[in-house]
């Protein structure tokens, strides 16, 4: 077995490290020692050579519940050992020196099911009262334009235009774009409006269009507390946030046979590589499509 005490004491004593962080070395440490005399028959950390490390790192990753991140880990502790024995004077050469860890994988973006945002829409969630209208215009606005939190509560009224039914917004790094919405949304807008300039905010023609009950700009937590409350009552995703409803947006739009540079330009991604992400949830509809649906499935 290779022989690391030394390794950990000098992380205990000279390093001092939390006993957290001198537990997780050791822990990473035995793994491999163990992987290296049963299944490579090494036993020093001499003999040990790169492609031993990725012997090890494929085996860890057969296992799908093991996170990239975690194996990322146990070879940064790996390399944390050979720069010390190599500093000893223990191995001629660092092994990890030729090892590429592996990339994290992409978690597929949480999002609504459809009946579940019509749901949201279609059933009497909303008061009869200006934050009523105002959650609900919120909802809506989100799940249209696919727009960010941020984009979101910066809007002005001089930004909407209900001639041609297109916000404009400012997006990451001061980048500004034009969205179009649909005529649903334009007559909700109308109405929102009418009743806004009534009773909220009936001098300025450039106000913010979505502000709190006492008619200071919304900020960020007001609009996650808006959004989870909603969802709440009408699904059980694990997230609920308003960039769930962005998911949504795309994944939406894609499914039903939006081009994917469209959608790359209406979110405001700066390379498509960003929105490919969304192809991965339509390829799972396309898999349980299949299931349902083909007989030897």
């Amino acid at each position: 077995m290779i022989e690391y005490s030394h390794f950990i004491d000098y992380l205990k004593y000279e390093k001092r490290m939390s006993p957290h962080t001198i537990t997780a070395y050791q822990s990473d440490l035995a793994q491999f020692s163990e992987f290296a005399s049963e299944r490579l028959g090494v036993e020093s950390a001499a003999e040990v050579a790169a492609k031993d490390i990725r012997t090890w790192i494929i085996s860890l990753l057969e296992d799908e519940s093991v996170q990239a991140s975690s194996v990322n880990r146990k070879i940064s502790s790996l390399r944390a050992f050979f720069r010390h024995e190599l500093a000893a004077g223990r191995v001629e050469k660092n092994p990890t020196a030729g090892v590429i860890a592996p990339k994290n994988r992409k978690k597929l973006p949480v999002y609504v099911d459809k009946k579940d945002m019509e749901r949201l829409f279609s059933d009497d969630l909303f008061a009869d009262d200006y934050e009523g209208r105002r959650d609900q215009m919120i909802l809506e606005v989100f799940y249209e334009t696919g727009i960010r939190l941020s984009e979101l509560i910066n809007i002005r009224r001089l930004d909407v235009n209900l001639g041609n039914n297109t916000i404009k917004v400012m997006g990451k790094r001061s980048k500004e774009r034009v969205i179009p919405f649909g005529n649903r949304m334009s007559e909700l807008l109308t109405i929102y409006f009418e009743y806004y300039e009534k009773n909220v905010v009936a001098e300025s023609e450039n106000y913010y269009i979505f502000v709190t009950a006492r008619g200071g700009k919304l900020y960020p937590e007001a609009v996650y507390r808006i959004v989870r409350k909603y969802l709440d009552m009408v699904t059980t995703i694990s997230k609920r946030s308003p960039h769930v409803i962005r998911h949504t947006f795309a994944t939406h739009m894609l499914n039903n046979g939006a081009d994917l540079n469209a959608i790359k330009a209406i979110l405001g991604h700066s390379s498509l590589a960003a929105t490919q992400i969304y192809t991965h949830n339509s390829v799972e509809q396309l898999k349980s499509i299949y299931k349902q649906a083909h007989p030897r499935a």
